[in-house]
């Protein structure tokens, strides 16, 4: 089978299992498993179903770096529950049933065999811009998130399996995908984000314009910086109103695409992501917390997942 390397934004994913997954399902000692089940689940059927031979679950080190934070402070401010002094990440709103499972999630993806990867002062969005850059293998980047949608791109084999509409009603990203969702190339798309705004991650946008008018003027002007050359020259075919908004957003405009643009080239460890079935000790451990942690079926499903892998080999 043709190898394929599956990157997961894994707080994007866990955070779902967590809200679509009952909180009542615990383990003996009362702490809720609902996120570890739906997380082993969500990983079960992506590697079966996408046929993923290699897979990452890509980790936000730091879920607000500072240096975002600095060219807009706006930056995620609305999911702080602390600020936390010095070079330490702020805090993030978590709910505690969900930061009680995180240690758990850690472990069954350690004895699975599945390669945890973050970066200091980086989001899981920079470690999966790296890893989906020059891959040398077709990728699939699963997520939430629409900031990713920047990575598609069918030259290099990148799509992205995207969950807001629930595992149910994935929806697979290309080029003719995006464009038809958004009226921009994927190479497009920050700019895209920059301009429209994001209220998800704090991101003002360009006042007054919308995605029907950002996509309009990356039509007619290809990129941010030929939009803001057209705006300083009062080129023809940009009205006189969005010339104006655009101009007006100068200093926003300056810092927004540092922020928006995922990371690419980040200096990451060795690794090695194929996926193997868990045999011999780990496998063992795993059903055992299968039980003692009352996750079901899930951990029997991931294993399955995983010894599929190994025959189609």
């Amino acid at each position: 089978m043709a190898d394929r390397l599956m990157l997961l934004d894994t707080a994007s994913l866990y955070f779902r299992a967590f809200y679509g997954v009952p909180d009542s399902i615990r383990r003996a000692d009362g702490t809720p498993v609902n996120a570890v089940r739906g997380l082993l689940d969500m990983i079960a059927r992506l590697v079966v179903d996408f046929e993923a031979t290699h897979l990452i679950a890509c980790w936000d080190d730091d879920w607000r770096p500072a240096w975002r934070v600095e060219l807009i402070p706006s930056y995620k401010a609305h999911r702080v529950a602390q600020v936390v002094p010095g070079p330490a990440p702020d805090v993030e709103e978590v709910p505690d049933p969900l930061e009680a499972q995180v240690p758990l999630i850690l472990e069954t993806l350690a004895l699975a065999g599945i390669t945890v990867i973050g970066a200091p002062e980086h989001e899981a969005d920079d470690v999966i811009g790296t890893l989906a850059t020059d891959a040398g293998l077709p990728v699939d980047v699963v997520t939430g998130d629409r900031d990713l949608f920047q990575l598609v791109s069918d030259a290099d084999g990148v799509r992205v399996i995207y969950t807001a509409r629930g595992m149910s009603k994935l929806e697979v990203l290309t080029d003719a995908v995006v464009v038809q969702k958004y009226g921009v190339l994927p190479e497009q798309y920050a700019d895209f984000a920059v301009l429209r705004g994001d209220a998800s991650d704090g991101l003002p946008g360009v006042a007054g314009v919308g995605e029907k008018t950002a996509a309009g003027l990356l039509q007619k002007f290809v990129d941010l910086d030929g939009i803001r050359e057209a705006a300083a020259s009062g080129a023809p075919g940009m009205a006189a109103g969005v010339r104006a908004k655009v101009l007006g957003a100068s200093d926003y405009l300056d810092v927004a695409p540092t922020v928006v643009r995922v990371v690419r080239d980040l200096d990451l460890p060795p690794f090695d992501a194929r996926l193997r079935p868990v045999a011999g000790d780990a496998r063992a451990r795993l059903e055992q917390l299968a039980t003692e942690w009352n996750l079901g079926g899930s951990v029997a499903r991931v294993l399955a997942a995983l010894d599929a892998v190994g025959e189609r080999a």
